[in-house]
């Protein structure tokens, strides 16, 4: 296929700037194998699972990953750290008028940073003195992405970020989890469905466009991922009493499926380029949940691997005649896999 294929139009009016009043007042477009696009609302999400499901969430945790400073000579820089290699060296992408060659010292706030070297379209910078946390403790931003038009705001902190997030590493949050609230999960567990949580840590790649008209030549950006042994059990045990496994975000689904290459769910630690396309025979995942996403994106490729092409762009279309919120602080889709 070629990346042309995943283009839709939307009007920029749709793309979300701010979240919702509260996390559970999204809409909800439900894509049914059987009946079609469903329009509904976020707060009734519960009403489409089962006693014994298993949804799996992604408890990545964003960093403050947005700094500002400037080079010795006067230069404003605005970097953004893209993974913590040591606790005083990380790769980062940098914004300056010149791109700073090695040895560049960056100041932000009272702290140096040495640009070392490159690594592909990354630097590798190193903290004179000092750890990278509590730079961004002091002195980082929440990362929005590009097409959030404003600078972050003191509630981005909070809202930017899942309830259940725990581990340290994104640059970008896992979007499909920003709709629960603890309400919601007690809601969910009353009713008998059991939860799990993989770690995928997203770097800025997703934000990236594909640069090339056919897919088969797209070398997909890597991301730190960990499924448990834990996690695994869970999948088998979901499995025996004929439960569906459902996927929160597509960072769940790239996770699990990226344990699973052989056929059989397996504790996984390390990088995944898992590029997931039309075609693409799933291993664990029955149901997704996920935010729309965007034109021509490889997440879109992925959401339309897993419930079809034509009846994921007819109801991206649908959504946009609708006037669904689009992106990270968007509306949310509940699909089933095709």
């Amino acid at each position: 296929m070629q990346t042309s294929d995943f283009s839709y139009e939307l009007p920029e009016e749709l793309i979300a700037q701010y979240p919702a009043r509260n996390r559970t007042d999204s809409r909800l477009l439900v894509l049914d194998p059987s009946r079609g696009v469903l329009d509904s609302v976020f707060a009734g999400f519960p009403d489409l699972l089962r006693e014994g499901d298993l949804l799996v969430f992604n408890d990545t945790r964003v960093m403050a990953a947005r700094m500002y400073g400037r080079k010795e000579t006067g230069g404003r820089v605005e970097l953004l750290l893209e993974r913590l290699l040591a606790e005083d060296r990380a790769l980062a992408q940098i914004r300056a008028s010149k791109a700073p060659k090695a040895g560049t010292r960056i100041r932000v706030g009272d702290r140096w940073l040495i640009v070392e070297g490159r690594e592909d379209d990354m630097f590798v910078l190193a903290l004179e003195t000092g750890r990278f946390t509590r730079l961004m403790d002091a002195h980082g931003h929440m990362p929005l992405p590009p097409y959030i038009r404003r600078e972050d705001e003191s509630f981005d902190e909070s809202r930017y970020q899942t309830v259940y997030a725990q581990r340290e590493g994104s640059v970008a949050a896992p979007t499909a989890g920003l709709h629960f609230d603890k309400a919601l999960l007690d809601a969910l567990s009353r009713k008998g469905v059991d939860t799990a949580r993989v770690t995928l840590h997203v770097g800025a790649g997703t934000f990236q466009p594909v640069r090339v008209k056919n897919l088969d030549e797209h070398v997909m950006h890597a991301e730190w991922v960990e499924v448990s042994e834990q996690v695994c059990r869970r999948i088998e045990q979901t499995r025996q009493r004929g439960g569906r496994v459902i996927a929160v975000g597509t960072t769940s689904v790239r996770s699990l499926e990226t344990a699973a290459a052989d056929g059989i769910c397996r504790p996984y630690r390390g990088d995944t380029r898992l590029f997931i396309t039309p075609g693409y025979s799933f291993k664990v995942v029955d149901a997704l949940l996920t935010n729309f996403h965007l034109p021509e994106s490889t997440l879109l490729m992925l959401v339309c691997a897993f419930a079809g092409y034509e009846p994921v762009m007819s109801a991206y279309r649908h959504a946009v005649e609708k006037g669904y919120r689009f992106f990270s602080y968007g509306d949310a889709m509940f699909l089933t896999r095709a």
